[in-house]
């Protein structure tokens, strides 16, 4: 099983970066990969449980569930249903952390999923720069934070 993990500080209270990634649908307004977002059967994207169907900028689509939410921890966790990407028993967990000195954020995004043989280095590469650490930048960004 491949285990990819990536964290970042980013310079704004965590209040306003949970603000943004709480919306397990909203992943359309800031990743720079992602197109298209909705929730199946029209569910609120905050509901444990709920299916986002999106569309990445090469036109694949895939599928994730929200396994767990927590406004309190400040975490979220999701799967992967379907991927035209070879990622099988993809996890992941997002969680947030308060930097008390100078009101910021820890950010560690996680995930472990298994890969056909010989690929490991390869996804784990996609995950953590394509996914990851492009959603850092792309958060940064999208709340007109400097790197």
């Amino acid at each position: 099983m491949v285990r990819v993990l990536r964290s970042t500080v980013m310079e704004a209270p965590v209040e306003q970066i949970w603000e943004v990634l709480r919306d397990f649908n909203g992943h359309d307004r800031w990743h720079p990969a992602v197109t298209a977002s909705a929730v199946e059967r029209g569910e609120p994207s905050d509901r444990v449980g709920c299916v986002r169907r999106f569309r990445l900028e090469d036109g694949s689509e895939l599928r994730e569930k929200l396994l767990t939410l927590s406004d309190l921890e400040l975490t979220f966790s999701y799967c992967l249903l379907d991927t035209p990407v070879p990622l099988f028993n993809y996890v992941a967990h997002v969680r947030l952390f308060p930097v008390s000195d100078g009101d910021r954020t820890f950010w560690e995004w996680e995930s472990r999923f298994d890969t056909p043989k010989g690929r490991e280095q390869e996804l784990a590469d996609l995950v953590g720069d394509e996914i990851y650490r492009a959603g850092f930048a792309a958060i940064r960004a999208h709340l007109g934070l400097e790197e």
